[in-house]
Order: C-alpha cells, then structure tokens, then sequence
C-alpha cells in the first residue's frame, strides 16, 4: 500500500513538472543578453502564471481576489502558449459585468462578493482583450459565446463604491454584447474637453478624486479608447455596423480633443481636475509629466507621429534615471499640491505610484520604444528593469532587497530608500514584460494561423535566436545581420526558400509542421 502511494506521489510530481515544462518551454530565445534570455524563458511567465492567474495571491496582497482589469491583462501574455487559459478568463470576467456596462472592480470567486465603483477604465479593457485574443488566436468564436450580467444597485450620487455579493442576472449575452455594452458606456461618459471622464481613478486607481466630482476628465483613457476601438470595431462590422460608426466617431472626436487641450509643447498633459485644472502638465506644481499618457500616445497609433516621438523623448529626458536604475511614473511626486489627487497622495514622496517606479507602466514605454523603432532604447529600458540588474553584487542585491527572480511592481525613486523594490510576485508587470520582450523587442507575434517576426533589437545585436512551439507547430527563428562587404540589403528564407523583406515581417504557418525562419537585417539595421 505505501508503495502505491509513493508511485502515485512519484506520477502526479512527474505530470506537475512535465506540465512546466511544456508550458515555460514553449518559447525559449538566446539573445546576446543572457538577463534577459532568463526571464523570457520561464520566469516571467511563471510569475504570472503561478502568482497572477491561480493563486492571486503574494506577500503583499492574500485575497485571491480576481481583478476586473488585472487579470485580463495577464491574461493577454499567456495567448501564445496557453489560449485556452485566455479564452476561459474573458468569460469569467465577463460575468462580472453589471447591464448598465460597468462591472465589479474586484470580487472573490469563492462567494461572488466584489466592490461596485466608478473607476473608468475597466468597461474598456474587456473589448481589448477579446480582441487582442480574436486576433491572436483566430478564435472569432468566443465573440458568441454567451454568460450572464450581475444583478446589483446602481451607485448612489456621490457614492464612489459599494461592497456587496450581487445576484445573477437572468439576462445573458454574448462576450460581443458585454464588451459593446462597455465602450457604448464609455462613449456616454464623455467630459467637457470631449474626453473620457476620469471617474474615481483610471488605470491608477489612487488618483481616485481627480475626478471624483464628475467632471475630471483622463487623456490616457482617451488613448486606450482608441486603440480598443480600433482592434474592437472591425469585429463589429458585420454585427452591429451603426454601433461600430458610432465608436469610430467618437474615437475620432477623442483623438481631436486630446490633440486639442492636451498637448504640452513637449509631452501630453496627463489629466483635470473636476475644476478643469491640467494635471500632468508643465504648469503643474507636482506630477508634470505622467509617463502613460506618453507610452500610449505611442501605442494607440493615433498621436500626431512627430508629437508622440517628443511625448517619448521627454520621458527618456525626464522620467528615466540611468544613474539611480528606475524609470519613475511621473515627476515630481505629490506633496504639497492644493489640489488632492486622492489616495496616492498618501505615499510617501516616491515610493510605490507616488512618483517612484510603477513597473507596469514603464513596460508601456519599452513597448512604445519598440514601436518607434528604437531597439536601443528600448532594450536599455528592458535591462535596466530587468530584475536580475538589480542584484548582480551583494551591494546592489542589499539595495534592492526583493527577489532577484521576479519583477517588483514599484521601485523607490527617494533617499534613503532610492532603487529598493517592493510587491514582488503579485504584479501584473511581469505579464507586460514578457510581452515588452518578446513581441515589442523580439518581434514575435502571433496573428492566427500565422507566426509574425518583425525584430526591433538594438543595432548593437548581432542577432539572435528562439524556438517557439505553438500547438503541434515548431518554429526555429534565426535574426542575424549581413556580413561586412555583402549585399546589405535585408532577406529573409523560410526553409530554405527566399521570401520578399515587408516592414511588416516575415511569417510562419502554424501547420503542425516543424519550419526555420532565417531573417538577416541591414549592418545597423534595428
């Protein structure tokens, strides 16, 4: 009998590892920086796969909540290797959603008991997951797939949030109809500028009485609108063309107004107070310039080009500090202000989204770099935020404090305390760094039955090289450079055959076959 339960023991560790390892072996790179070859491979999705998306649970925060907008995120890292994980999610959280289009904040799966607030961006980021994961995966499907609302009173006027276990709808839709329901509520909260109004935070929930009022107004939101409507909207064609015209025209109204009102001579304000005062501007006592307002200036694909590039290049000027290792959310942090921001004032100067490093938005900004075509810069940005730079000596691993292996969400920005991490494990930014990595710096993407890599690495790089198994399908990369006297043209063969150089990238049929893409870029060529 002790032997059977020892061999059972034995079988269930040996599925546990087998299933690591087909999940974290999927994709594996060998680039010329070894740091960064570490965390792509295994850890950072281990992070968020074991921290984030099962246990939701760390150190610093033991609920097991589920976050509306927190997960979904995470989520979206996992659509290479793990769809069904995604696919499975975006149900779950659309089941938190209220008919009225706003949702459940956080809840606890275990009774249903979550918080109903006004903060704004969480009836946007349903629409942009689904369609980050149609697109993705090429599963259309889930589009239809139907779940119920949750039954619950509407907040009270001047009633920022309510705790309590709704009931269950018996209405039901399709995820289309609750990702719809989202962005036609956003549309309708619309602030004087005619821009999305702030509500009790956006994606930083501790700027919670920015708009408390009713008549803040949020630029990044404004941003994130946009970009959803733009992978959103085409799905929406066929279904419901005139609420697809409508969100495009608002998306339109929106862009106008932020180039409009929000456009600071050298970045893009961040946000107004209910009293119409810019926050994120140089005007600005404190917090003048906001990092995310910049990143996804660039990652909409919308700013005016040569605005964004400036947004950026002062956010490397004013907001990465190569000496200290941090990239700080913005600058200078709340002190003194009179006018309250919310919470977030109650930080320390410096510390977590106080004007210290927030790392889930300094991976926009490496993802924006990309973007731009800077490899350099946005490989720079990558290393110094990689959390095993942090701890190469025993003075710097004494500074730092935290776990060398995982991503810390906020860096302290303030003396004594300068460059020491803190809420490791559970932070959505390890998500985000993989994806900054792989498909921002790599260039690897998947696009449905097709493998996409457009590399955007420092002109430093030789090269580099990754094997990515994709269902049944292999896919041997190699990036190098042409040889000093060649042609220097780029090409590009797919096993074997040449195949025409597009800035688009060069593909790869997931067909349940094994094939070997070799891309060779210009000398220099980023």
């Amino acid at each position: 009998m002790l032997r059977t339960r020892e061999a059972d023991i034995d079988a269930m560790l040996e599925e546990v590892s087998d299933g690591w390892k087909t999940r974290l072996g999927a994709v594996q790179v060998r680039t010329p920086d070894r740091a960064m070859d570490i965390m792509l491979n295994g850890w950072l999705l281990y992070q968020a796969l074991g921290c984030r998306i099962w246990a939701r649970s760390g150190f610093y925060q033991a609920s097991g909540a589920y976050g509306f907008r927190d997960q979904m995120q995470d989520g979206m890292a996992l659509s290479l290797i793990d769809p069904a994980e995604t696919r499975s999610h975006l149900l779950r959280a659309a089941s938190r959603q209220f008919p009225e289009g706003d949702v459940q904040h956080w809840w606890l799966p275990h009774s249903g008991q979550g918080v109903r607030t006004r903060i704004s961006d969480d009836r946007v980021w349903l629409a942009y997951a689904s369609a980050t994961y149609v697109s993705t995966s090429g599963d259309a499907a889930v589009l239809d797939e139907e779940t119920g609302f949750l039954d619950g009173p509407l907040l009270k006027p001047g009633e920022h949030d309510a705790f309590f276990q709704p009931m269950v709808s018996a209405e039901r839709a399709s995820l289309f109809e609750h990702c719809a329901r989202g962005l036609d509520q956003c549309v309708e909260l619309t602030g004087p500028h005619g821009l999305p109004l702030m509500g009790a935070g956006d994606w930083n929930d501790g700027m919670n009485r920015v708009g408390e009022g009713g008549q803040g107004e949020s630029v990044w939101l404004g941003w994130l609108f946009i970009r959803t409507v733009s992978l959103f909207a085409p799905l929406a064609d066929a279904r419901y063309p005139g609420r697809a015209s409508r969100w495009r025209a608002h998306a339109e109204s929106v862009r106008a107004a932020i180039e409009r009102e929000a456009w600071d001579g050298a970045w893009y304000r961040r946000a107004t107070f209910d009293d119409g005062t810019w926050l994120g501007s140089k005007d600005s006592d404190e917090c003048r310039i906001d990092q995310i307002a910049q990143s996804w200036a660039v990652l909409s694909g919308a700013a005016n080009p040569e605005r964004a590039a400036r947004a950026m290049a002062s956010v490397d000027e004013r907001l990465i500090r190569r000496d200290d290792g941090i990239a700080v959310l913005f600058s200078p942090p709340f002190v003194s202000t009179p006018h309250d921001p919310g919470y977030i004032k109650g930080y320390p100067a410096g510390l977590r989204e106080n004007g210290g490093q927030y790392s889930h938005a300094a991976m926009w900004s490496i993802l924006a770099f990309a973007r731009l075509g800077d490899g350099k810069k946005a490989h720079d940005l990558f290393a110094m935020l990689n959390p095993i730079n942090h701890a190469l000596d025993g003075a710097a691993a004494e500074r730092y404090k935290v776990e060398p292996y995982v991503v810390a969400a906020d860096v302290y920005s303030v003396s004594p305390h300068v460059g020491r991490g803190g809420w490791t494990w559970y932070t959505g930014s390890a998500a985000w760094m993989y994806r900054a990595g792989l498909e921002g710096i790599l260039g690897v993407t998947r696009e449905g039955a097709q493998l996409r890599v457009a590399p955007v690495i420092p002109p430093s790089w030789p090269g580099f090289e990754a094997t990515l198994t994709v269902e049944d399908t292999v896919c041997r990369i190699r990036v190098g450079r042409r040889a000093a006297g060649d042609d220097d043209a780029p090409r590009h063969t797919l096993d074997g055959s040449p195949l025409d150089p597009t800035a688009e990238g060069a593909r790869i049929p997931l067909d349940a076959r094994a094939h070997e893409l070799t891309i060779t870029l210009a000398r220099g060529e980023a």
